[in-house]
């Protein structure tokens, strides 16, 4: 059960918007939005997939394959991801050529391809079948030990039964499961890798063998539980599809699937649309009138700590703690909402005692804890600086969302109104040669033109003309026509 930090469980709803070019789903946790999952239909969905490869190059040097899967750049294979042999290097576990199993694990993000591994899994709602591993765990979210022996019990007869030298994972779901539940989908879980073998067997690569689920069946695998109140979708089609699918494997959760037919748009009518919207923001206000500032960068996002406008009412150690703390709650929030990955570095405000930086590296564990990604935090630095890692399958929602602004070039900054007015008075000066006398004009961007007229004297002083200034919407903020007349 998900719970505040306080042990209260959290209220979860889950909304799904369906249109002719995309699916979004919302994750709601107290009527905030939490999580935003997406998948556009003109855009390459592979994760999960499971494709018949060809080995195009081995690279010793970075212990690395990249493999052919069928699309326009290869995917990339690091030796860890590679089954059948330990501490061998990787030329002598692969060639050029070879027809090899895989499964994507990570999109491409940026100008990274796709990952892949050869330890493939099929996940289903309450086991993950690994069929290269023998091992059967237990989800660690499950920490009653009763539950705990029950399920050890129970795995130990289906694996010897079912599994012959396979293995699996029981997931948190399972915790409640009978028996026979998970019997029948260990049964289901297997009849899919027959049949992924069988067609591994059969087809000639590179090609597809097993495709992985649309986001609003995933959705209602992977995320569907007690803990959700309500799963709402807003397109009838794939309502009805949640449906079948969820009566199948947890009839109990039918009656919280529900169809949304208001004529309000139900992404508007839930707040959702809105929240959306603030998503591209950089600099984000804390309640008690402190600031954080999100910067993203390809493969690491830095992350700004300041007190703004919150002074305490007590020391300034303790007004900075508190801000800190109330911080590292609001990052754990971003970085999940904008499924932010890779490295992140936090800058809070230096604190003088180590118990304080030990409680805001405490507060940021407490609230990372609701994020399904894999998450690893480092011990803050005597400067207020924590180093953490968090797991990355796709793109973060900022890079889906947006394209580098042509403008500023994607630095997020253009050139100061006194640094392009200085710039154009170079400019005359160099096309006049410094001559004086005679008109002329210059067409720029409105606002800059504002800015302009305010030191219209100044300039014409300058450059020993009399200037007239125009604006034109048109124009960008860096672009601006002179015209001597």
């Amino acid at each position: 059960m998900k719970r505040q930090s306080g042990g209260r469980p959290a209220k979860i709803e889950i909304l799904a918007n369906t249109s002719f070019e995309e699916t979004r789903i919302a994750i709601l946790e107290d009527d905030r939005l939490s999580e935003l999952l997406w998948e556009r239909r003109g855009t390459l969905n592979i994760v999960g997939n499971i494709y018949k490869a060809v080995v195009e190059n081995v690279l010793p040097g970075i212990s690395s394959a990249f493999v052919n899967i069928g699309y326009e750049k290869n995917a990339y294979l690091y030796i860890s991801d590679v089954l059948g042999g330990d501490r061998e290097p990787i030329d002598r576990l692969l060639k050029k050529g070879q027809e090899i199993m895989v499964q994507v694990v990570k999109d491409a993000i940026g100008t990274k391809g796709m990952k892949v591994t050869m330890d493939v899994t099929l996940p289903g709602r309450y086991l993950v079948l690994t069929p290269f591993q023998k091992f059967v765990g237990i989800s660690k979210n499950i920490e009653e030990g009763d539950k705990r022996k029950r399920l050890t019990d129970i795995m130990a007869r289906l694996a010897a039964s079912h599994l012959a030298d396979m293995g699996c994972i029981v997931r948190t779901e399972a915790e409640d499961a009978a028996e026979d539940e998970l019997e029948k989908e260990v049964k289901y879980l297997n009849r899919q890798w027959d049949s992924v073998r069988k067609r591994f067997e059969s087809s000639r690569p590179p090609s597809l063998l097993h495709n992985d689920m649309d986001l609003v069946l995933q959705v209602a695998r992977d995320i569907l539980s007690e803990d959700v109140d309500i799963y709402l979708l807003d397109k009838r089609e794939d309502y009805e599809k949640v449906v079948e699918f969820v009566g199948k494997i947890s009839p109990e959760m039918k009656e919280r699937v529900r169809l949304y037919n208001a004529k309000t748009p139900v992404f508007t009518a839930f707040g959702v649309e809105q929240e959306i919207e603030k998503i591209r923001k950089i600099k984000l206000e804390l309640p008690n009138g402190g600031t954080i500032i999100i910067q993203e960068a390809e493969s690491l996002c830095a992350i700004d700590v300041n007190t703004g406008k919150f002074t305490g009412s007590k020391s300034q150690e303790e007004t900075v703690t508190q801000t800190n703390i109330e911080a590292a709650a609001e990052v754990a929030h971003q970085l999940r909402l904008r499924n932010i990955g890779g490295i992140i570095v936090i800058d809070f405000i230096d604190m003088k005692k180590a118990s304080n930086r030990h409680r805001v590296v405490e507060a940021l564990a407490r609230a990372v804890k609701r994020d399904r990604a894999k998450i690893r935090i480092l011990p803050i630095t005597r400067l207020g600086l924590v180093e953490m890692t968090r797991e990355r399958k796709r793109e973060s929602t900022v890079s889906l969302l947006t394209e580098e602004c042509p403008e500023c070039r994607g630095s997020g900054r253009v050139l100061s109104s006194e640094s392009m007015r200085i710039k154009m008075q170079r400019e005359i000066c160099n096309l006049t040669l410094g001559r004086p006398g005679g008109n002329l004009r210059v067409v720029l961007h409105p606002m800059l033109a504002e800015a302009l007229k305010q030191k219209q004297e100044a300039i014409e002083r300058n450059i020993h003309r009399a200037m007239k200034i125009q604006s034109d919407p048109q124009l960008t903020w860096e672009d601006y026509r002179i015209i001597l007349e």
